[in-house]
């Protein structure tokens, strides 16, 4: 059984969020750090996804759907990307990280101590591009849930890139919220579990991370694209009336 794990989500291929992350001392601390999907998929994907190489063991990587999307992009498998910044993040990485995204799992389960035993994803664990909010209906989370054995009480996910803690379906539910293209406040959001569940933020730097970003990244747009993600200008209000539309799979 693991006594801490930080768990990292929806980093986006940005170096500064995810460098300023890592350095928290709680991280440094972890026994185990999850990576719970779209790592790579923005500005600095070869460099990001280098950084977490580099963690080695101690790292868990689970699979995103825009990180899926990358892999396809890659193979031919489709020729455009939701994501404006995506096919600038695909041509951006090598070849053996194409294979290293293609490769990863897309759950994840692990004992924690206090929380039992605990299923990472990245959506649900039955769709990487599911939307469930902190204040979808019971049902809706019960349907995502019902794979999903009697053993796990805790389920953590991401996607929707706003932290939470809820109770649904029987178990707690915990999204630690977006590295790099955080909603609602700025900042890089993280969760620290075990023996109980920690939101944290971790402030950034943000002019700085913009000129790096603008000065690194082959995104023609990368100044603009840093300025309105790591601001946090897109509202909680309006990311959750863009997803409240929503009843099943689709995509941040």
């Amino acid at each position: 059984m693991v006594k801490r794990v930080a768990v990292l989500s929806d980093i986006h291929g940005v170096l500064p969020a995810v460098e300023a992350v890592l350095a928290e001392p709680d991280v440094r601390g972890a026994d185990l750090i999850v990576l719970a999907g779209d790592i790579a998929c923005g500005p600095q994907p070869a460099a990001v996804l280098d950084l977490l190489t580099g963690l080695g063991d101690r790292a868990v990587w689970i699979r995103g759907n825009a990180d899926r999307e990358l892999v396809e992009y890659r193979r031919g498998l489709r020729d455009s990307i939701p994501d404006p910044i995506g096919p600038s993040a695909a041509r951006g990485l090598r070849e053996d990280q194409v294979d290293l995204l293609e490769r990863l799992p897309t759950s994840f389960t692990l004992p924690v101590e206090g929380l039992g035993t605990v299923l990472f994803c990245h959506a649900t664990p039955r769709d990487d591009e599911e939307v469930l909010l902190v204040d979808s209906p019971l049902e809706r989370w019960a349907q995502a849930f019902a794979s999903v054995g009697s053993e796990v009480t805790t389920v953590v996910c991401g996607h929707t890139h706003m932290p939470f803690t809820r109770l649904a379906a029987g178990r707690l539910v915990v999204n630690p919220g977006s590295i790099g293209m955080p909603y609602g406040r700025p900042g890089a959001h993280w969760a620290l579990l075990g023996p109980d569940v920690q939101l944290r933020r971790t402030l950034l730097d943000v002019p700085s991370a913009r000129a790096r970003i603008a000065m690194d990244s082959s995104f023609e747009h990368a100044a603009e694209w840093a300025d309105y993600c790591l601001n946090a200008r897109c509202s909680e209000d309006e990311a959750l009336k863009i997803f409240g539309r929503s009843t099943g799979p689709s995509r941040p």
